[in-house]
């Protein structure tokens, strides 16, 4: 973001004595294209990758950190500075023999594993990042795909690194299954596994990047970044933003959705600046080893409204029939559906249940709380 738009952004939000200058600024789910205090990192990145600077493919690589370290905004941030580089002959391929046959050409695709949870959609997504044609989303198979995918990485000057992001997350495209789908095409790409932990087929041999949690410091930083162009001026001073960074100890994800509750909770009072309340209302907020609110944003429409009504609801103190009866009767639901996908959710770690004392001699019954920031994911759903 350059200065002449920093400066328009502090105006218009004094206009109107505005806390927040721009949402997505202190968003937890946006990642800024240059990631702070990730320099070492990246150069690891590098020199695991470079082969591909000379035209070669690198062996598949392992970036693993803990949850709110930062390993998607540092790997997307990468391969578009190098898809910049090394993926500038492809707009000239279509057009130019010459410019085709003069410069090799090494295609960056990454992969969200929580978005993309079938072959085709898999297929698509790196098809859509080396085809110079629109990429159909219906009305042709999955082989297919994988067919015109062959044919653009056919020439020996054609590769392709493919990251798979969230990998080891419940209901995602697995490591291995892309493997698998890429084995028609071993010789001409190469893959990089994205996650909270290395795959289970990884070997001891095989290169792992690790991004370690934020520093305090380093974290403090990225924070008063964010705070910079994301709040109005002395909307927070900068002892509250190092109280912030301290609390979410290393946790860029937990820290973004404090400030960005915070601020919500101010906007709503109408307040000019985030007050102590706001802050403690927000950390209150944010659960222990929190789900990643873009987790919960990749659900189905449908979960997230059941989501959003649980909120809502008094579901600490009430049994799951109970909580589902009350969601139906808010929705065009079930209650059995309502139930089911709660029990879903449940498994899948987005929300957790909590047993009731007995009543009864029969089985225990338990309730259940998220497990997610829920001030942040209703501004965000909304």
């Amino acid at each position: 973001m350059d200065l002449e738009e920093r400066i328009a952004r502090r105006r218009s939000a004094r206009r109107g004595r505005a806390v927040v200058v721009d949402h997505d600024q202190l968003s937890p789910v946006v990642h800024r294209p240059d990631p702070i205090g990730r320099g070492p990192v990246l150069e690891q990145l590098l020199d695991a990758l470079e082969a591909v600077f000379d035209g070669e493919l690198p062996p598949p690589v392992a970036v693993v950190g803990p949850s709110g370290s930062g390993t998607t905004a540092i790997v997307t941030a990468l391969f578009g500075a190098l898809n910049e580089r090394l993926g500038e002959p492809t707009r000239a391929i279509g057009t130019t023999t010459r410019a085709a046959s003069s410069k090799p050409v090494t295609w960056f695709i990454h992969v969200d594993g929580r978005r993309v949870e079938s072959d085709f959609a898999f297929y698509r997504t790196v098809l859509s990042v080396v085809s110079n044609n629109h990429v159909p989303e219906s009305g042709v198979g999955t082989a297919d795909l994988r067919d015109r995918l062959a044919e653009r990485l056919s020439r020996p000057d054609r590769k392709a690194i493919v990251a798979i992001d969230h990998h080891d997350e419940p209901q995602t495209l697995s490591y291995g299954r892309v493997r698998e789908l890429l084995e028609p095409l071993a010789d001409s790409v190469s893959t990089v596994a994205v996650g909270q932990e290395p795959p289970d087929e990884w070997t001891d041999d095989q290169p792992i990047v690790t991004v370690p949690a934020y520093r305090q410091h380093e974290l403090v930083d990225v924070l008063t970044d964010r705070v910079s162009t994301g709040l109005a001026a002395g909307s927070l001073d900068h002892q509250t933003i190092r109280d912030v960074a301290m609390w979410a100890d290393g946790n860029a994800h937990d820290a973004l959705a404090v400030l960005f509750s915070a601020a919500s909770l101010a906007t709503e009072e109408g307040s000019d600046r985030i007050e102590p309340e706001h802050l403690e209302t927000a950390r209150v907020d944010v659960p222990n080893e929190s789900v990643h609110l873009d987790r919960v944003l990749t659900l189905s429409e449908t979960r997230q409204q059941v989501l959003a009504d649980l909120v809502t609801v008094d579901s600490e103190e009430q049994p799951i029939r109970a909580v589902a009866t009350e969601i139906a009767e808010r929705s065009e639901l079930t209650r059995g559906t309502v139930k089911r996908f709660l029990y879903e959710l449940a498994d899948q770690g987005i929300i957790e249940r909590v047993p009731l004392e007995a009543t009864g001699s029969g089985r225990r019954p338990s309730a259940v709380v998220p497990r997610f920031p829920t001030i942040a994911f209703e501004e965000l759903t909304e």
